[in-house]
């Protein structure tokens, strides 16, 4: 039986969350399948350098302490799994919820796209 919680949930905090890039490609390395591929709403990048560098995009567009946050534990079978999640300042409201969506390729991710709700959802 696959564990998609851990492999989710670490994905949030070691991969969306890390704004150090060698800690991240590590993470990145360890979670996802070698030719992975991230879905965002405007843009898609395959493989590991690439998924780092569209994080590295992502979190220098965001407020320095910025924070993602599982809106629960994920859950799957039949190897896909979604996380809900939530994002903001760490001590402030919720600024973005979203949802990621995975197929997994044994335990690590093979394709990850990333859901963002609508504003007021």
């Amino acid at each position: 039986m696959i564990d998609y919680d851990g492999p989710m949930q670490a994905n949030l905090t070691k991969v969306f969350g890390e704004r150090d890039a060698a800690r991240r490609i590590a993470a990145i390395r360890e979670l996802y399948a070698q030719d992975a591929v991230l879905h965002e709403p405007h843009a898609s990048a395959v493989g590991h350098a690439a998924i780092s560098a569209a994080v590295t995009e992502l979190l220098a567009s965001l407020p320095p302490g910025f924070v993602f946050r599982a809106a629960g534990p994920a859950v799957g079978h039949h190897g896909a799994a979604r996380l809900q999640w939530r994002a903001g300042p760490p001590d402030g409201p919720v600024a973005v919820t979203g949802t990621d969506v995975a197929q997994f390729e044994g335990d690590r991710i093979r394709v990850l796209h990333v859901f963002l709700d609508p504003t007021g959802a």
